[in-house]
């Protein structure tokens, strides 16, 4: 018992370690992880240890309060570490490579962790891929018909060196869509296409937003796919703003968007019939984004978000004069143009609409 409990203690001790990097998850960066995987000599979170369970090939987990560690395994925790190991499982990994946080969805988390310590794709003897080759990619991808709302397959060219995504409906024919890598974005929504590996790809064409929700059967593969976009995202950014710090460019290569959800709203008039539409907010476009549901292909409109120099701001509750039969909360986004109005579901989204926009409208606008 008393191995146990001084066991138990020097392994939190070493956990929260300074200069060992144990105090947040070795895989997603949570902090104060409660497990650990023995093999690795890395401290990981609940979730992580979670993956790290499927593979007991590479893996093997205990939790750090509630199982008994034997005195050579505290030997090997004290000899490596999630700074080790990084240094080890990390050594190459593209600036392009998508590192999941806690927050991001499960495929994501898995592959990452699959990556990095049953492929070994990162270790210091792997060759890594020069954006513009790992930005080129062609498959099948199952895609959701926009006017028919079911999912089927399609051949998707990604290319670089080109500068496009392109896809395909039959063999014998061009492409249906040509899409400029300039304009793309890519996003997991598994939640919204209801599918593990639903990624949302989005690009403008002709001043519309245009969305394609696609999926794959293999974790791998979608997660591939989802990387080699980042790469050839990358490469066109290198490429396009070569003096631009590389800690500005990482987070413009893909993004999700800030807040999503139903909100209702009316017309320019504001007496017109509310009606409820899907929203999005996206911070690098400075753009709300409005669709009738949240899988159409087109959105109906959008609303720019400029800074508070420019006239902009965001307002709990109505305008004066404005009367609504519903007891919901409102917000009003205030423009040079006009206001516009919208009923939140309750207080809880009326405030985290309110704070996602306020941080679209203090970030400074890019030249």
């Amino acid at each position: 018992m008393m191995d146990r409990d001084r066991n138990k203690t020097l392994l939190l001790e070493l956990q929260r370690a300074a200069g060992t990097g144990n105090g947040r998850c070795a895989d997603c960066g949570e902090p104060d992880p409660e497990w650990a995987s023995y093999k690795l000599g890395i401290f990981i979170c609940l979730h992580c240890s979670g993956i790290h369970r499927n593979l007991p090939h590479i893996s093997r987990v205990k939790s750090l309060r509630l199982d008994f560690w034997e005195d050579d395994l505290i030997e090997f925790m004290k000899k490596h570490g999630n700074l080790c190991a990084k240094a080890k499982y990390e050594a190459t990994v593209p600036s392009y490579y998508y590192i999941p946080q806690s927050c991001d969805c499960l495929v994501l988390r898995e592959q990452w962790i699959r990556a990095k310590y049953e492929r070994e794709e990162f270790v210091a003897t792997r060759v890594c891929q020069d954006p513009c080759s790992a930005g080129t990619r062609e498959g099948f991808l199952w895609k959701r018909g926009r006017e028919s709302r079911q999912f089927q397959k399609r051949r998707f060219l990604l290319s670089a060196g080109e500068g496009v995504m392109k896809y395909y409906t039959k063999e014998s024919r061009g492409p249906k869509a040509i899409i400029s890598i300039k304009n793309l974005n890519a996003m997991f929504q598994t939640a919204k296409i209801q599918h593990a590996h639903g990624l949302q790809i989005t690009y403008n064409t002709d001043g519309q937003t245009r969305n394609l929700f696609v999926y794959h059967e293999s974790g791998k593969e979608i997660v591939d796919w989802f990387n080699a976009i980042r790469a050839a995202r990358y490469h066109y950014l290198r490429t396009t703003f070569p003096t631009v710090p590389e800690p500005e460019l990482i987070p413009r290569i893909t993004r999700n968007y800030v807040k999503e959800g139903y909100m209702e709203k009316t017309g320019p008039k504001q007496k017109e019939a509310f009606k409820v539409r899907w929203f999005c907010l996206d911070s690098e476009e400075r753009n709300l984004i409005y669709f009738k549901n949240p899988l159409d292909a087109f959105a109906q409109g959008q609303v720019f978000i400029g800074t508070m120099d420019e006239g902009y701001e965001v307002r709990a509750g109505l305008p004066q004069g404005v009367r609504v039969k519903k007891r919901k909360p409102a917000i009003t986004v205030v423009t040079p143009v006009r206001e516009f109005v919208f009923i939140c579901e309750n207080d809880r989204e009326q405030k985290e609409w309110i704070d996602a926009l306020n941080g679209v409208i203090a970030q400074s606008l890019r030249g």
